[in-house]
C-alpha cells in the first residue's frame, strides 16, 4: 500500500478527515471519533498501548504554542503599559477553552504523523465487526 504525502494527510487532518484517503466524517461527536473511516476502513481507533499519548502530546503543544503567541502578542501590542487585569483573564480564558477546542485537530494530526512514522499495514483496514444475530425462529421469508 502506497503512502500518502506527509504535506497530504497533514491537511485532511486539519479538516478533520481520515488521513489516509480524506473520508469522513470520522467524529461522533466533538470528542468521539468513530471507529475506523466510513471511506477507506482504516482503524482510527487503536487499540496500542500509549497511542492516544502522541495525541495528548500535540494537543500540549498547540496550547503552549498558543500561550507564548498569545503572550508575545499582547505584551507587544500594549507595550509600555500593559493591562495586566485583561491579560490575566484573557490567558486563564485562552487556556481554559483552547485544549478542548484543538482536542479533536490533536487526534487526526497525530493519526498523520503516526501513518507517516509507522505505515499502514492490510491489518489497519479490517474493521471490527459483530457477527450478525439470527432470529430464533429462523429467517423470515
Amino acid at each position: 500500500m502506497d503512502r500518502v504525502p506527509a504535506l497530504v494527510a497533514f491537511g485532511r487532518a486539519l479538516r478533520l478527515r481520515c488521513p489516509h484517503c480524506g473520508g469522513g466524517p470520522i467524529f461522533l461527536r466533538w470528542s468521539r471519533l468513530v471507529p475506523s473511516c466510513p471511506v477507506c476502513g482504516l482503524g482510527l481507533e487503536r487499540g496500542e498501548q500509549g497511542y492516544w499519548l502522541g495525541a495528548y502530546f500535540f494537543n500540549l503543544m498547540a496550547v503552549e504554542t498558543l500561550f507564548t503567541g498569545w503572550v508575545v502578542g499582547f505584551l507587544a501590542w500594549t507595550w509600555p503599559s500593559p493591562p495586566w487585569d485583561l491579560f490575566q483573564i484573557g490567558t486563564v480564558v485562552l487556556m481554559l477553552i483552547s485544549p478542548f477546542a484543538f482536542f479533536p485537530f490533536s487526534k487526526t494530526l497525530f493519526l498523520a504523523f503516526y501513518l507517516q512514522v509507522r505505515p499502514h499495514t492490510e491489518e489497519d483496514f479490517i474493521a471490527p465487526h459483530e457477527e450478525a444475530r439470527r432470529h430464533p425462529r429462523g429467517p423470515r421469508r
